[in-house]
């Protein structure tokens, strides 16, 4: 073993050279402003595919047009809108919220292909593993604030309603409101990915989420109780359950890989 580090890299063996392209020679060096460049591009491709995705989802806008109103109203009443445009640029949102959760598995592959460069080759083969979960939790996400959330939410404010006061929720109002509940809930089911990165870079290991989980669950509630514009027990376990669910999980990401990066470190 000497002799052979002795001869120098000229000499090195086969293995030698895998090994060191792996931590060094298979990650693209970028400058500035090209990590720039493809950035701009990423968002280009990324507004491309939303307004195709959009197209499609306008096509059957009388369909969900006719579902919306009839999920609206079944939370909180009869509907109504003060301006003569509201009707038509409801329709428009509705198209528009539905083309970004049609093109979330395109969106998330722009992600990665802006993130990929900066990774080692085994690392990039992760591609499709991270679309596809990625995809789901943004997905699940959807599916827990349009099925659990929102409706316990709008059954809160609708229980304010006293003799004397009726409850008729103003359409912009109400579908922005479902917009946040969705989208904001789509991103932080998005948790157990973020740790991957952070674990993959040695940022956080399972370890010290462990550790720090007592704080954890106290930084979770805070959270859930800034998006929860309820402010009821109910409500804010509604919300966080979810997300201590996503931590514990996140956890074993961190573990899985804390096991792989010291098995890598072994071998290097």
């Amino acid at each position: 073993m000497a002799e052979r580090s002795d001869i120098g890299p000229a000499f090195a063996t086969g293995q030698d050279l895998v090994s060191e392209a792996d931590q060094t020679g298979d990650r693209s060096r970028m400058t500035f402003l090209e990590h720039l460049d493809e950035l701009r591009r990423r968002l280009l491709y990324s507004t491309y595919a939303v307004l195709a995705c959009c197209v499609v989802t306008f096509y059957f806008w009388e369909s969900m047009y006719r579902y919306a109103i009839a999920y609206f109203g079944g939370h909180g009443g009869s509907l109504i809108f003060t301006q003569p445009m509201a009707g038509f640029m409801f329709t428009l949102k509705l198209s528009a919220l539905g083309g970004v959760v049609l093109a979330s598995p395109f969106l998330f592959s722009q992600l990665w292909l802006f993130v990929a460069p900066g990774l080692y080759a085994r690392e990039k083969r992760v591609v499709i593993p991270f679309v596809l979960s990625s995809s789901t939790l943004f997905g699940a996400g959807a599916w827990f604030a349009h099925v659990i959330a929102f409706p316990s939410m709008m059954r809160f404010f609708a229980g304010y309603e006293v003799p004397g006061i009726q409850f008729f929720p103003n359409l912009d109002v109400i579908f922005g409101f479902y917009v946040k509940v969705v989208l904001g809930l789509g991103l932080i089911f998005q948790m157990p990915i973020l740790v991957f990165f952070l674990a993959r870079f040695g940022v956080v290991t399972a370890g010290f989420m462990l550790r720090k989980f007592k704080y954890a669950v106290l930084i979770i509630f805070v959270v859930a109780a800034i998006i929860t514009p309820t402010g009821d027990p109910v409500n804010l376990v509604v919300f966080a359950a979810p997300m201590l669910v996503l931590y514990v999980f996140s956890v074993g990401v961190a573990g899985v890989f804390g096991k792989r990066k010291r098995a890598d470190n072994g071998r290097d």
